[in-house]
């Protein structure tokens, strides 16, 4: 689905057990205290199709084409009702898990990935970056158990998210907006490390005050007068002058 709004889309990705929803959490929390409009959401969603997702997850998991499209209505609502008005309002989405996801899961189901991704990308609004926050998925259980102190579901088998996780992996070779992030780092360098990408990629490229691209923030003009959203993050984020 082509997009036409001047807002920013981002999307978190990765295993069960990787910390995305802390990310998540963590770069909304940069974004409201930086002064920026923002949306988080989440997929499944909280309606009819992500509430019969998430019930498959412990009462037993549906066929995969039933799963599937149970994820395809699920995301249809999700885009009409929540991320497309949120852009347009000039938001800045972010998503804990989007159609990255559908297509290594269903993958490892059995589903061929390529097909899977011809229908998302046809229905879906493509975001600007998506964060695949990587860990091992040994890694990712045992935080499921000592973390969260939870009993991994079905979706959660260390064997099943070895399939995933290749799947993810070779999804971060075909998509240029999949940036890889190293999740076994302590939260605050994930954390930096997320919003360094931003600052330095499509935060820059919507926000700069110059035209041409910021050649020299010390001495912006724009920045000194305050009139630059990207120069304002980046003082909030104390990675530039």
């Amino acid at each position: 689905m082509d997009r036409t709004d001047k807002s920013s889309l981002i999307a978190f990705e990765g295993i069960d057990g990787a910390g995305k929803t802390t990310q998540v959490n963590l770069l909304v929390d940069f974004f409201k205290a930086a002064g920026e409009p923002v949306l988080q959401s989440k997929e499944p969603t909280d309606g009819p199709w992500g509430r019969k997702i998430r019930q498959s997850a412990t009462k037993g998991r549906m066929s995969p084409a039933e799963e599937l499209h149970a994820f395809v209505e699920d995301r249809k609502q999700h885009i009409r009702d929540t991320i497309l008005p949120a852009l347009s309002r000039g938001e800045t989405v972010i998503l804990d898990r989007y159609f990255y996801s559908t297509i290594a899961y269903q993958g490892s189901q059995g589903q061929n990935p390529d097909a899977v991704a011809a229908q998302m990308f046809d229905l879906a609004l493509v975001p600007d970056v998506v964060f695949l926050i990587d860990v091992p998925p040994d890694v990712g259980v045992s935080r499921i158990q000592t973390g969260r102190g939870e009993t991994p579901n079905a979706f959660e088998d260390v064997d099943h998210l070895r399939q995933v996780h290749k799947g993810f992996q070779d999804l971060a070779r075909k998509y240029q907006n999949i940036v890889v992030i190293d999740g076994t780092r302590d939260i605050e360098s994930v954390r930096r490390a997320i919003i360094r990408q931003l600052l330095e990629g499509i935060l820059k490229l919507r926000y700069c005050a110059k035209a041409y691209g910021c050649d020299s923030p010390e001495y912006c003009a724009y920045r000194i007068a305050g009139s630059c959203r990207w120069a304002r993050m980046c003082k909030h984020a104390d990675l530039y002058p």
